[in-house]
């Protein structure tokens, strides 16, 4: 009965909305093991701060959940299996007036649907550098930031966002615009844009896995429907990347107040069924769960050992 009623008003199919992360991690999770659900954080209210001069006029720097590439911590390259090695535990900084090669293989990214061949997807520093140049932004921060991917959410609001926050003070940033990458990192984007909303600094949070950042109550958010991975644009395609920064811009400019959310008009593909497959236990074999058991218990050893070092 749907299927000729759908093509009749023009409908989309129920699986082309956007991912629903948060369940799809809780069932995987218990799949292969591990039943204690995880709580990703939750607030009803947002803290919201107007711009205090026009973008134009303002400082504006990134904070970054990619990783920096270190040829000692294994296979980091375009397609890399997880790779939690090369993860990193405290904040770091760059030099934004410099060429920085920063990677997501320590991340879960949609390692089936994009193959991270093109850093401008998830670190969109020469979009920001060229908005600057155009006379869209007053300034681009000397420093831009990284941000742990951190499941406790304690240290994330204890340790890391308070550090971001005294950093972005020390460069007298105006406006922060955060990339998150995998699930955890949306949480964790999302954490330190409040705090920073909080002590006075204006965010934008680009991203896509909108169920967890709207979860966890943003300032204002700018929402790409792209695999995970791909929050500052299509990979190869300047033109979407472009367009990504100048919508975020927009939304920063834009919003009355706490809890704006803006979609991208831009599309993946004209077939949404990518949107199925991103840790569904339902396509996923016996056997290929126990393989994931194993893996992921082998990455939690890795970086057991890393963070100790």
């Amino acid at each position: 009965m749907s299927a000729p009623q759908d093509e009749q008003f023009g409908f989309a199919p129920d699986y082309d909305s956007p991912v629903p992360y948060m369940q799809r991690t809780r069932d995987y999770y218990a799949a292969i093991g591990y039943t204690t659900p995880y709580r990703w954080a939750h607030y009803v209210d947002a803290p919201f701060q107007q711009l205090t001069k026009p973008l134009s006029q303002s400082r504006v720097t990134i904070i970054t959940t990619a990783a920096p590439y270190d040829p000692a911590r294994g296979d980091q390259g375009p397609g890399a299996a997880y790779n939690g090695g090369a993860k990193f535990y405290t904040v770091y900084d760059g030099d934004t007036s410099k060429q920085h090669d920063l990677r997501i293989s320590h991340i879960g990214y949609d390692r089936k649907h994009t193959t991270a061949t093109d850093s401008g997807t998830w670190f969109p520093l020469p979009q920001l550098l060229k908005a600057k140049a155009a006379g869209r932004l007053g300034d681009v921060a000397p420093r831009f930031f990284g941000a742990p991917t951190n499941r406790s959410h304690r240290v994330t609001l204890d340790t890391d966002a308070p550090e971001i926050l005294a950093r972005c003070r020390e460069d007298k940033v105006d406006v922060a615009v955060l990339v998150p990458n995998c699930p955890v990192c949306h949480q964790t984007a999302a954490l330190v844009a409040r705090h920073l909303e909080e002590n006075g600094i204006p965010t934008v949070v680009m991203g896509c896995a909108k169920d967890i950042v709207e979860h966890a109550a943003v300032p204002r958010f700018l929402f790409s429907d792209f695999p995970l991975g791909n929050s500052a644009g299509k990979p190869h395609d300047e033109a979407s990347q472009a367009l990504t920064l100048e919508l975020a811009l927009r939304v920063l400019e834009s919003a009355v107040g706490a809890r704006t959310t803006m979609q991208s008009p831009l599309r993946w593909s004209d077939d949404a069924s990518w949107k199925l497959d991103y840790n569904n236990v339902a396509q996923m074999s016996p056997e290929e769960l126990a393989r994931r058991r194993a893996e992921f218990d082998r990455q939690k050893e890795i970086a057991r050992g890393n963070r100790a070092a």
